[in-house]
């Protein structure tokens, strides 16, 4: 079978091999991309069943080097605006943003609300749902706290969700980064998934783990 141009690019790189995860961001440095930075991808797969709501993972974590990703935050309040702006907001606006959302207007990455906005942004779910932007308190985005909330977000924070079989994405720095700084960002996805490991799951927890560029090849993990 004729090899694609990236796959002749890959050739030499053994993507059936375990790596131990410094070895395997290494690894990758060789191809990632002269043009731009790319992101180092971590998949994590669970043993769980997403369909038990108890077993449907969701939060937030603030990576100990952050993202290296600049992040557009918007602020749903009516009261507190001077305050997001002052902690860096992006957006900032009461009724009059959530019109514009309606009208197809999202230039932000993560939304933030004061709990009394909740009830007029019913109007916008629709749109900001399939988006994974809308506000939840569970998540610390619904909160009276708008500068702390907008910090946080601005400081390398970021959400991680147990998808279909139980695997779980996260974009965990930038290639740009030192190993042992992508390594320490990876260490605390991980301790963090241990966590809120769910009661109900049984046998073994996490299955699998992998890395890839944004536009590498993914390589396995020695799990232990």
């Amino acid at each position: 079978m004729k090899l694609t141009k990236k796959q002749q690019t890959w050739k030499n790189l053994d993507t059936d091999k375990v790596y131990a995860l410094a070895d395997a961001i290494e690894a990758l440095r060789e191809y990632t991309s002269k043009k731009f930075d790319e992101t180092l991808e971590i998949a994590i797969r669970l043993g769980i069943d997403v369909t038990k709501a108890d077993q449907n993972i969701r939060g937030m974590l603030s990576l100990p080097n952050g993202t290296g990703k600049s992040v557009r935050v918007a602020v749903f309040t009516e009261n507190s605006a001077d305050e997001a702006k002052q902690a860096g907001a992006d957006v900032v606006g009461g009724a009059e943003l959530i019109d514009s959302v309606a009208a197809g207007n999202i230039n932000f990455d993560r939304v933030i609300a004061t709990p009394d906005m909740m009830p007029k942004m019913s109007k916008i779910a629709r749109v900001l749902g399939p988006k994974g932007l809308m506000p939840n308190p569970k998540l610390g985005t619904v909160t009276n706290n708008v500068a702390e909330a907008v910090k946080t977000a601005k400081a390398g924070q970021i959400e991680y969700r147990a998808e279909k079989k139980g695997i779980i994405h996260a974009g965990i720095g930038k290639m740009s980064f030192a190993t042992d700084k992508l390594v320490e960002n990876a260490i605390a996805l991980i301790d963090q998934l241990k966590k809120v490991k769910p009661a109900s799951s049984k046998g073994q927890y996490i299955l699998g783990i992998s890395v890839a560029t944004t536009q590498g090849p993914g390589l396995k993990v020695d799990a232990k």
